[in-house]
């Protein structure tokens, strides 16, 4: 998918269903985007390969950025702690500590080298696990917070289409975009086929069902 102008955006992309919607939102809306993929030694590496594929099919660039939580923290950095297969109450174990806040901190950085007038990034508060860096509260506090402590003379703005929606609602809103959702991943266990126990799991199988929509990535 070719953009038809000249702005630029910055696109976080995990590999998941929702930034891959993201990433086609952007495009349909006319931004050339460059991907941002995080390689930050979470156990479901898959879905890094799979970020990939989605930027090249998309005709996006993409930037694979390495980085290190030495203190873990979360079941997604540390094989001790067992991703659970319940949906429980409260902040799960699969929140990774600021990871939202380092991941757009990176993508300011990048932005305001490449002169870009926007970062999209594809989390949404409902339907999801309870994790606080995907509240409205948050993104408006980073937001106002970023205008303070950037150099560039332009807005960069951050954006987040599918806050409120539900995830059924995004997986329709994909479908219209093109989005390749056999190629997207949101397992949160390491393996070549998706668990299909896991929250995220879930929240994807109950979105497909509620969307009337056969999830076509069963098996990557």
């Amino acid at each position: 998918m070719k953009s038809k102008t000249s702005k630029t955006a910055v696109v976080l992309l995990s590999g998941g269903l929702d930034s891959a919607t993201v990433l086609y939102y952007a495009l349909a809306r006319g931004y050339k985007c460059q991907a941002l993929i995080f390689d930050y030694g979470q156990r479901h590496r898959q879905e890094v390969a799979q970020a990939v594929k989605i930027a090249k099919l998309s005709g996006c660039a993409h930037r694979i950025l390495k980085i290190d939580f030495p203190w873990k923290g979360s079941a997604l950095l540390d094989k001790k702690i067992k991703v659970p297969q319940k949906i429980g109450r409260g902040v799960p174990v699969t929140y990774v500590p600021a990871r939202n806040i380092i991941f757009l901190s990176f993508a300011l950085s990048m932005a305001e080298v490449i002169k870009a007038r926007a970062i999209f990034i594809g989390a949404h508060a409902q339907d999801y696990s309870g994790y606080p860096d995907c509240r409205t509260e948050f993104f408006k506090a980073f937001i106002k917070m970023a205008r303070a402590g950037l150099a560039a003379k332009y807005k960069i703005e951050i954006l987040v289409p599918l806050l409120n929606k539900r995830k059924a609602e995004i997986i329709r809103l994909g479908q219209i975009l093109g989005v390749p959702f056999g190629l997207t991943r949101s397992c949160y266990v390491e393996g070549k086929w998706p668990c299909g126990k896991c929250d995220s799991c879930y929240y994807r199988a109950k979105g497909f069902k509620e969307a009337g929509i056969v999830d076509p990535s069963i098996k990557i």
